[in-house]
């Protein structure tokens, strides 16, 4: 089925894309979805927060067993509740069709049998993980014989904030009840009811099995939720926002609360001269068009080796175009694919989310990086190549959370890492970088054994 070319997209849209609205009136001007709160949101939010902090103490507690248990039995409701899921994904459907949430976002906010199968899935693959809790990371012995040593053990209390993505909330539910920790969930108002319907799934599911107040869910849209949970540092360990860049740098300005970072996804292919054509038209369409276009590990931008260019752009670009993707391409991009529109200096700077690719001819792979570092977002990167010796001067020179040889951007993703899930994929360095599961939502502390050692 042939897709729809891109549109220009309206200021609602946009901010849908971005998953923010305004950051400017973003805690100024609340604006309630579900509308029975009674204006306390505030009370509403620091309850959460203590139910979700003193569930965290037990579940940090609890055997591994218990923790798995409620996993699988989460699983299994999810299974058993398809028809229900999808019933509330219907009301999200007509209500983004209605508000003209682009393609893109639609298509994320789809819960199909695959998309609920691979739910189910996620929850069986973090149950099989080893127990990260009460790992040890070291140990070693001081000349005056105390033994010291460090052990894994759960953050305490997250909040995630997120967009249109409502697997989200099953894939953050199941790492932060594997590693220990309480979760508060505050999904955006276009995916309300499907959120809404899983977490209360999921959170009676775990009740049932032993891990009560756990999953707390924030059932409102309003803004001051958000503001009201940034305020809460006794309570809440760690925000986990899942926007934009800009939406992100706002939350770390003002949150009291500790802020792990997920930015843009302004993810580039380097196209060496070295390069199997048919390898990268092959990871170039699917890093744009095959897999999803609204998510944050398609590429952006194109960037090819002069010597590659003449031959390979022509070939792409069709292919591209007939998957109605817009080339907007530098001036010598233009001169080999006339078709291509003009890229301006935003466009290097911009995740575009849709149907859109920008262009660069550059003439060495030094000029490649130079324009990976300057414009893009330390997310995902990769090279197209046969040589070894190129290959590894990008694996060491480009600083991205994830760096591809040969292979597709898409692939940043914690079911596809082996890690089950992922609440996020960080592009900061600490503490946690790339996609993010259990071993990020753990921190440490040391132990040390003694024999009656004073300290001299």
């Amino acid at each position: 089925m042939k897709k729809s070319k891109p549109q220009p997209a309206t200021m609602a849209q946009a901010d849908i894309r971005k998953g923010t609205g305004n950051i400017q009136t973003y805690l100024t001007e609340p604006q309630g979805i579900i509308k029975n709160m009674n204006g306390n949101i505030q009370k509403l939010i620091q309850s959460q927060a203590k139910k979700a902090k003193s569930a965290m103490r037990v579940l940090s507690r609890s055997s591994a067993d218990v923790r798995n248990n409620a996993l699988f039995a989460m699983a299994e409701s999810i299974q058993n509740s398809k028809d229900k899921i999808q019933e509330s994904n219907r009301i999200d459907l007509e209500k983004g069709e209605k508000t003209g949430v682009p393609a893109p976002l639609m298509q994320r906010l789809l819960l199909d049998d695959q998309k609920i199968e691979r739910m189910v899935d996620n929850l069986r693959q973090v149950a099989a993980l080893p127990d990260p809790i009460g790992e040890i990371i070291s140990m070693g012995e001081r000349p005056n014989g105390l033994k010291i040593g460090r052990v894994r053990v759960p953050i305490g209390v997250v909040a995630v904030v997120y967009e249109s993505r409502p697997d989200v909330t099953v894939e953050v539910s199941a790492l932060c009840i594997k590693s220990g920790n309480g979760v508060i969930l505050r999904g955006g108002s276009e995916a309300i009811h499907s959120n809404a319907t899983l977490a209360d799934i999921l959170s009676k599911t775990a009740a049932a099995e032993g891990v009560p107040d756990a999953i707390q869910f924030v059932n409102t849209t309003d803004r001051q939720a958000v503001y009201e949970l940034i305020q809460l540092p006794d309570d809440v360990d760690l925000i986990i926002p899942r926007g934009s860049n800009e939406f992100v740098q706002f939350l770390m300005k003002k949150s009291d609360v500790p802020v792990l970072g997920h930015a843009d996804g302004i993810c580039h292919i380097y196209v060496d001269e070295a390069a199997d054509l048919d390898m990268a038209t092959k990871i170039c369409m699917n890093a744009k068009v095959g897999y999803k276009v609204a998510v944050c590990n398609a590429v952006e931008t194109l960037l090819v080796h002069t010597d590659a260019a003449e031959q390979f752009l022509p070939i792409l670009c069709d292919k591209l175009q007939g998957a109605d993707v817009e080339i907007r391409g530098c001036e010598r991009t233009q001169q080999i694919y006339p078709t291509a529109k003009p890229a301006t200096e935003e466009d290097w700077r911009t995740e575009y989310l849709d149907y859109i690719l920008s262009v660069r001819v550059v003439d060495d792979m030094g000029t490649a990086i130079d324009h990976i570092e300057t414009y893009g977002s330390h997310h995902s990167d990769a090279i197209i190549t046969e040589s070894y010796s190129a290959a590894q001067r990008f694996l060491k020179e480009v600083d991205s959370a994830a760096v591809y040889v040969n292979a597709s951007t898409v692939f940043t993703d914690g079911y596809e890492f082996g890690l089950g899930a992922e609440v996020g994929i960080s592009t900061q360095k600490l503490h946690s970088r790339g996609p993010m599961g259990l071993e990020g939502l753990t921190t440490y502390k040391y132990i040390v054994y003694g024999d009656g050692q004073v300290r001299e």
